[in-house]
């Protein structure tokens, strides 16, 4: 006996679509005191539930340990900064920063998809091309990524985590992060003008 889905459902699967995952209107953001707020709580909780602050490069390191440990395991044995991570029969993603790295990416895209920001754009001004905020968006990620493995913590890691444990030397960093910052926007305030 074959049975028919009710019209109500076959209407609805009908005027699914995946287009209009891209097009849905934008929500406002949230007030940026609030998201501070929500932020402080979440830090709190990391530190409360896992005894451990927030941080995104360590998970990232481990993931690219991962794939290096698959493909060359050599290269992991000879190397001491990695063997600490991977070598012999350790896991690199046994530990709790990976799923820090995932729980944020699912959550942006969740984030994304429930307030209409779910798109495919590049930021950028109007003096300057696509590739060239490419180059740009992944030259400065590379610096970033190379200075938070020299500084033992990303933004999150060393900024949030550091700083609400008054951390000297994550306060230290994060000037540096934001002199850098400003110091770097005189420059580059032509490609967004």
């Amino acid at each position: 006996m074959t049975t028919t889905a009710p019209a109500k459902t076959r209407q609805t699967l009908k005027r699914f679509n995946l287009r209009h995952l891209f097009t849905r209107p934008a929500k406002p953001y949230i007030h940026p005191y609030l998201g501070g707020l929500l932020l402080g709580i979440v830090l709190f909780l990391a530190f409360l539930i896992t005894r451990n602050g927030l941080g995104a490069s360590g998970g990232m390191n481990r993931v690219v340990a991962a794939v290096e440990d698959t493909a060359v395991p050599g290269h992991i044995d000879r190397t001491p900064y990695l063997l600490k991570m991977a070598g012999g029969n350790k896991n690199p993603l046994d530990d709790w920063s990976v799923p820090v790295v995932f729980g944020a990416l699912v959550g942006g895209f969740t984030s994304g998809l429930l307030n209409g920001r779910l798109k495919v754009e590049i930021n950028k001004g109007p003096r300057i091309s696509n590739r060239t905020r490419l180059i740009l968006a992944f030259t400065g990620g590379a610096i970033m990524a190379y200075g938070a493995r020299m500084a033992r913590g990303c933004t999150s890691g060393q900024g949030l985590s550091g700083g609400a444990t008054l951390s000297a030397g994550s306060w230290a960093l994060m000037m540096c992060i934001f002199g850098g910052a400003y110091a770097l926007a005189y420059f580059m305030r032509k490609a967004w003008n």
